[in-house]
């Protein structure tokens, strides 16, 4: 009776263990709701999606909340948000470093992203301004980027007045013989740059990218004077001039989420996407007017040989 007893008890600890251990090993280990930061930009919108639905189809609840660039690093600080697909380290604010040294937030590792804002040109201005992907070559040809209102000067349009006067600064910093005028919206600027590249108008245009612009046009890039560090926009010589100043895409999380959801954060941490494939879905999105779950969910079938081991690895 008593080796029965002992065995029993034997059973019922390695039953009790193995439960234990498969327990620790489930996902979701929380069913409270991951709550995803959502910004004001279609790309951080595919970014944040695409993760929520990997995310959803790995059994976590998910939840989208809108938060600002900036606002949103105290949310993520508190535990209020848990999860940032893009934060962009060339607008972080001051509290962002310090809450990252805390620990209060996670920097999980790039996105994969390869951000860049600077001056483009459609390739056919190649043959009017020799010298060009160099921003010397602008010295010599500005006429040929001049419209009759700028000429003889070159004319450039900016970003839009509220964006802030970056690309006029480094105009007058740099004594560059162009007219820097300001883009009216995001909207009317691409207007622009399709209605020059149809007709081949010169134009020369302050960008960014990701844009879905990149995947219905083909653009160059102005090249500036390479720089060890970052690129200190305020203070440029003619002869030496950096440009703008180039961000990373950093993904983020509160500093609790690991211990609270380990193979959501695992899965996140290999998480990546490309210029090419967010180039893509904001064109579908921004350009073609679909909607934006569609666009995710084709993106998901197209690419289930890569997502399949984020997950896979993270739920071993």
């Amino acid at each position: 009776m008593l080796k029965i007893s002992k065995l029993f008890g034997i059973l019922a600890t390695t039953f009790i263990m193995s439960s234990q251990s498969l327990f620790a090993g489930n996902v979701p280990e929380s069913n409270d709701a991951i709550k995803l930061v959502m910004n004001d930009w279609t790309g951080q919108h595919v970014s944040t999606k695409i993760a929520g639905a990997l995310l959803s189809k790995m059994g976590y609840n998910v939840e989208y909340v809108s938060a600002g660039a900036v606002p949103q690093h105290a949310g993520l600080a508190q535990g209020n948000l848990h999860f940032q697909a893009e934060v962009w380290t060339n607008n972080i604010g001051d509290l962002y470093p310090k809450f990252v040294e805390n620990g209060d937030i996670v920097v999980l590792g790039q996105l994969g992203l390869e951000p860049r804002e600077g001056w483009v040109y459609p390739p056919y201005m190649a043959d009017k301004c020799p010298g060009l992907p160099s921003y010397q070559a602008l010295y010599d040809c500005a006429q040929a980027f001049a419209s009759a209102s700028s000429f003889p000067n070159g004319r450039l349009i900016t970003y839009p007045a509220d964006w802030g006067t970056r690309s006029k600064d480094i105009v007058a910093g740099i004594e560059l013989p162009f007219e820097a005028v300001a883009g009216g919206s995001e909207g009317a600027m691409i207007a622009e740059l399709k209605s020059a590249y149809a007709a081949g108008d010169p134009i020369l245009m302050m960008m960014w990218q990701p844009h879905w612009i990149f995947a219905d046009l083909d653009l160059n890039w102005v090249e500036w004077n390479p720089v060890d560090g970052e690129c200190v926009e305020e203070s440029q010589a003619k002869d030496t001039a950096c440009g703008f100043q180039q961000a990373s895409v950093d993904k983020v999380v509160w500093g609790g989420f690991e211990g609270k959801w380990p193979a959501a954060h695992k899965m996140l941490s290999t998480y990546s996407m490309t210029n090419a494939d967010q180039n893509a879905a904001i064109l579908e999105i921004d350009n073609k007017g679909r909607d934006i779950d569609d666009v995710v969910s084709e993106w998901l079938a197209n690419n289930e040989s890569t997502w399949k081991g984020w997950i896979d690895a993270a739920m071993k």
